[in-house]
């Protein structure tokens, strides 16, 4: 028996209502909205589905609703529009997520807590800060989109299972991320050696242009919005991820923004590493061992949070 509260049921809130319901990973789901008719709708449309699903108990509700929740996942706030950035929704998120994590740590104070809204590495932070709840419990969904996202453009590059794709974005969910190519590999074979290594009958394998491929997932959430208006399939799929390995019994490696404390040199942040999440929350790191390069790669994303956070009132 798994008990989710969902707060914010726009497109990518309700996605993730709708796919956590199909993969059977919750029992029952509470949707939360200050629009509590289009909180109503969506639970009513997703619920009509159910007999042909696993059995899942779906519905409406208010803050008082999520009592018990195992997970409770964050996706209110304004959506990005065409041509702005993550960091341009900044002071409007914080306030919102500011004046809810009373409201819902009230009702849930054991759950654990996955902050999806933008800019998630400063609602993660503003969440640890305000919060008063254990660190290793609030998790930002931070770059496991963008490690996704770059996995199906590799697994595209070499005609290969996602799955075999070993390779990460790190830093910023945002502009300043990058790809620790140096830990790059699909099955154990470094990233660099792919053209020669990977032989497959009638496929000559390309040269990686790993610039081009770093802006690709940089900008691909902005290519999305441009043509179809917001982003919400990927991130609801890589969330649900997110679920499913809280709620396993082992626990899992993976790019999720967390409160650093020292790691790579880098404190008082919130921004995506290689973290441990199991049943405890995210509640390690894997220290992975970067280049030089690499490492200044990721005190970059670090100022580049800090400037902003600086001018914000959190």
């Amino acid at each position: 028996m798994n008990k989710i509260t969902i707060i914010g049921t726009g497109s990518v809130g309700s996605t993730i209502a709708y796919t956590l319901t199909v993969t059977g990973q919750a029992s029952e789901i509470v949707m939360i909205d200050l629009n509590n008719e289009k909180a109503l709708g969506e639970a009513l449309d997703i619920r009509q589905g159910t007999p042909f699903c696993s059995p899942c108990s779906i519905y409406a509700g208010s803050y008082w609703d999520a009592v018990g929740s195992d997970i409770v996942i964050i996706t209110s706030g304004i959506a990005r529009k065409p041509g702005q950035s993550r960091l341009d929704l900044a002071q409007t998120n914080v306030n919102i997520t500011k004046s809810i994590i009373p409201e819902i740590t009230r009702y849930a104070p054991d759950a654990t807590y996955i902050i999806v809204s933008n800019p998630v590495d400063i609602l993660t932070y503003t969440f640890c800060k305000r919060s008063g709840l254990p660190e290793k419990k609030i998790i930002g969904s931070g770059t496991i989109l963008d490690t996704a996202r770059l996995r199906a453009r590799l697994s595209e590059y070499y005609h290969i299972n996602q799955q075999n794709v070993h390779a990460y974005v790190m830093g910023e969910h945002g502009d300043s991320s990058f790809v620790p190519w140096s830990v790059a590999n699909i099955s154990n074979v470094p990233i660099e050696e792919c053209p020669k290594s990977l032989q497959t009958a009638g496929v000559k394998q390309p040269n990686l242009d790993f610039a081009d491929i770093e802006n690709y997932v940089r900008k691909s959430g902005a290519r999305v919005i441009e043509r179809k208006g917001a982003t919400y399939y990927a991130v609801s799929i890589s969330v649900c991820y997110i679920v499913k390995c809280l709620l396993a019994g082992i626990d899992t490696t993976m790019t999720v923004s967390t409160m650093m404390h020292g790691e790579y040199g880098i404190d008082d942040c919130c921004l995506s590493v290689l973290a441990v999440v199991g049943r405890e929350g995210a509640h390690g790191k894997v220290m992975l061992n970067l280049t030089d390069n690499e490492i200044a790669q990721l005190r970059n994303s670090e100022r580049c949070l800090k400037e902003v956070m600086k001018n914000l009132s959190i």
